[in-house]
């Protein structure tokens, strides 16, 4: 499966050490589904879990934080065709929170998300990380209307090189 929707890089500057994430475009995440070996499903909506089952980095012992962390959710929303986002959704799912070393990836439950869901996981399942991921929280119009006008044929340029 091809995944170009985050670049992380690391920063070291003072000691310090920092993710720097090129922008989540919808776009481009778009794109990395379509061209994937998986089938995915965008879908607009929301996304209910248990916000306690989040991955916590220790900053004492970086190595012990999990690169994914996989979480019983619910999406509930509308699933994309041709004609919008106008096909009712309603599914368990699993919600594969990744950390890329101490940097985990967040999520608020019940926020409204648009969401690519993989159907060819074990279980249907949405994976975010620190730089984004398959998901979008609190998605704007312009958003929506990105993601319809790929889905249609319509101008698909991401915003940012890839």
């Amino acid at each position: 499966m091809r995944l170009l929707t985050c670049l992380p890089l690391l920063v070291w500057a003072a000691g310090a050490q920092a993710l720097t994430c090129l922008p989540h475009d919808v776009a481009a995440v778009y794109q990395d589904a379509r061209d994937s070996e998986d089938r995915y499903m965008v879908v607009l909506g929301r996304m209910s879990f248990d916000a306690t089952r989040l991955p916590e980095t220790d900053m004492t012992d970086q190595a012990n934080t999990p690169p994914d962390t996989r979480i019983p959710a619910r999406l509930t929303g509308d699933a994309l065709s041709r004609a919008g986002f106008i096909h009712p959704y309603d599914a368990d799912i699993v919600l594969n929170v990744q950390c890329f070393g101490p940097w985990c990836a967040g999520a608020k439950s019940g926020d409204p998300v648009l969401a690519f869901v993989n159907l060819d996981a074990a279980s249907p399942e949405v994976t975010i990380t620190p730089c984004g991921g398959f998901a979008f929280a609190r998605p704007t119009p312009e958003m929506t209307e990105q993601v319809i006008a790929c889905h249609t044929g319509g101008d698909c340029t991401p915003r940012r090189q890839r």
